[in-house]
């Protein structure tokens, strides 16, 4: 990306765009209610100015090495703003649902970042 886009990307989003990544290990059998969550909360972020850049199931073979358990899911989301963000997690109807996410995952680990 030129210098010029650089400048105008930070001038419209105050230099501000974000991006999630999240490592999801859901509980043994509950695949099915986690996809239901994910239906309803994935179309929800470009409610808030983001988007889902990848969403990735890797199987066994796609790791090389692991220091940590592997996740079933890796999401990669981007938001215009931290505000973005906090209002997507603060939404009315995705939290409706968010007892089918307490009841698929076992644990989630969530890394917030700036593209450099």
């Amino acid at each position: 990306m030129d210098t010029k886009k650089i400048r105008n990307r930070i001038k419209v989003n105050g230099g501000k765009m974000i991006y999630i990544t999240q490592l999801i290990y859901i509980r043994e059998g509950q695949e099915k209610t986690f996809h239901e969550f994910e239906d309803v909360a994935i179309p929800i972020i470009a409610k808030y100015n983001g988007k889902l850049l990848l969403r990735v199931r890797p199987g066994e073979d796609a790791f090389i090495e692991s220091g940590i358990d592997k996740p079933y899911e890796i999401h990669l989301v981007e938001f215009d703003s931290e505000q973005g963000f906090k209002n997507f997690m603060l939404d009315e109807e995705r939290k409706k649902f968010l007892h089918l996410k307490e009841q698929s995952i076992r644990s989630s680990v969530l890394y917030k970042g700036l593209k450099v």
